[in-house]
């Protein structure tokens, strides 16, 4: 993707190190980034904001990255936002799961390889 039209992203993740690596990788790209570290904080964001994409961990209090996937496929506002989970290696059973309630990709969080991430989110912007 050439420019990004200044896109806003959500990027729900409680460890907060991460949380801050994905943040500057995307602002470095000129995303607009907002950010959440529980669920319930998380949906309630994305119904007022409406991000272009979302970026999910499944492990996450309050209200679990599954859960919030329900509430999101029932809500007809924001059911068409693309969300690529951020998952662990060892976490299939969560990710088909997942991908059962409509997530667009996954990520695996040990991954090193960036890149492939920010590919991932270009490649649902584009469409």
């Amino acid at each position: 993707m050439s420019k990004i039209e200044k896109k806003v992203m959500l990027i729900v993740e409680n460890d907060e190190t991460l949380l801050r690596s994905l943040y500057l990788l995307f602002y470095k790209r000129g995303f607009i980034i907002a950010s959440a570290t529980d669920g319930n904080t998380a949906f309630k964001m994305t119904q007022r904001l409406k991000p272009a994409v979302v970026l999910l961990d499944l492990e996450l209090p309050k209200m679990s990255g599954l859960e919030y996937l329900k509430n999101l496929k029932v809500d007809v506002n924001i059911k068409k936002i693309p969300v690529i989970i951020l998952s662990n290696p060892n976490d299939e059973n969560n990710i088909t799961k997942a991908k059962g309630l409509g997530v667009v990709d996954n990520f695996i969080k040990s991954d090193r390889d960036v890149s492939s991430l920010v590919d991932k989110v270009n490649k649902f912007l584009k469409s």
